[in-house]
């Protein structure tokens, strides 16, 4: 037998010979002759299966589709339009800091939420510890077509004559109500929130000027739509 033919059939029965060291290692005892195994189910770090949570965390909210915000996770809360995974994370610390929402005013407590997101974000929530720990949704009768309003404010009062508008207390009102008035933006309305609750209600309108981007003539501006006592 000449040397190349000699070569070629050591390498097929090495190859022979491998083959079925490995189909024996393979095999457990006990295995029927023939049995076929398959390989194991992607498990939970695998790229593939952390691709198909990506995918369903990503997904838009369907026609319909209510987030309860008081049990959400970051990955639910980040489907929301506008909200993305490190907004969502905050929204979770400040509830389990402070407590479920209840409802949409309640939401307006987390840094970087305020009116405008607030509007946007009615009609896709809910909140499961509302009143009587039923659900609320935070926008009733809220659909295509139908603008989404704030809740009215809590502490206004009726007009009185000689008032242009109805008056807001500013020892009672929220920071969503506070952001109606004239001159007061969000960041603003916080501060006043903020004070109140460390250094008391405010005696007078003119207190106002405690608060740090508030002066005489914001307070002057704000006489006949606020009050104080």
């Amino acid at each position: 037998m000449l040397p190349p033919e000699r070569r070629a059939l050591i390498l097929l029965l090495t190859l022979a010979v491998g083959g079925q060291g490995v189909r024996v290692l393979a095999n457990r005892a006990g295995d029927p002759p023939g049995q076929i195994r398959l390989l194991p189910t992607l498990t939970d770090g695998s790229p593939a299966a952390q691709r198909d949570s990506a995918m369903h965390q990503a997904r838009p909210l369907t026609p319909g589709e209510l987030i309860d915000a008081d049990v959400a996770g970051p990955a639910e809360l980040a489907r929301l339009p506008r909200v993305g995974l490190a907004l969502a994370k905050i929204m979770v610390a400040d509830r389990q800091a402070k407590g479920p929402f209840g409802n949409l005013e309640g939401l307006d407590r987390v840094p970087g939420i305020g009116p405008g997101l607030l509007r946007i974000l009615g009609p896709h929530l809910t909140f499961s510890r509302g009143s009587a720990g039923k659900a609320v949704p935070a926008a009733r009768g809220a659909g295509l077509g139908t603008a989404f309003a704030l809740p009215p404010p809590r502490d206004v009062a009726v007009a009185e004559p000689g008032r242009p508008d109805s008056v807001l207390n500013v020892n009672r009102a929220s920071a969503v109500e506070l952001e109606r008035l004239p001159g007061i933006g969000p960041s603003l309305a916080r501060r006043i929130v903020a004070d109140r609750e460390v250094s008391g209600p405010f005696a007078t309108l003119d207190a106002l000027d405690r608060i740090p981007g508030i002066g005489p003539k914001l307070v002057a501006r704000l006489g006949r739509l606020a009050t104080a006592p």
